[in-house]
């Protein structure tokens, strides 16, 4: 039988604080991170492009999203989620900045 993994999901993040990632579970051709923001974007001229496909759920909070070749940002709030492929050029644009900002993120194959 496989052992059972519990844990707590409270976001202990100060503002201005670097951004928190914990890994929550990884498996073969999967793994789950919760991240928790706080204000924060991806460096101007920075691009994520990821070798896997990304399943992301923002459970708290509020940002902005970016893709390569579409000229608005995406808008999220709680609740809100992306699939994204691999390989697709994104970027976070804003997270809220007076409150957390929580996402699930599955990266799989």
């Amino acid at each position: 039988m496989a052992a059972i993994t519990t844990g707590t999901m409270s976001a202990n993040l100060a503002a201005g604080a670097d951004e928190r990632i914990d890994e929550l579970v990884r498996a073969p051709g999967a793994r789950i991170e919760r991240i928790v923001s706080h204000g924060h974007f991806t460096s101007p001229g920075e691009w994520y492009e990821q070798d896997r496909n990304e399943f992301v759920l923002l459970v708290a909070g509020a940002a902005r999203l970016r893709f390569e070749g579409e000229s608005n940002d995406r808008m999220l709030d709680a609740g809100d989620y992306l699939d994204i492929p691999a390989h697709c050029r994104h970027r976070v644009e804003w997270t809220d900045p007076t409150r957390h900002t929580v996402w699930l993120a599955v990266h799989y194959e």
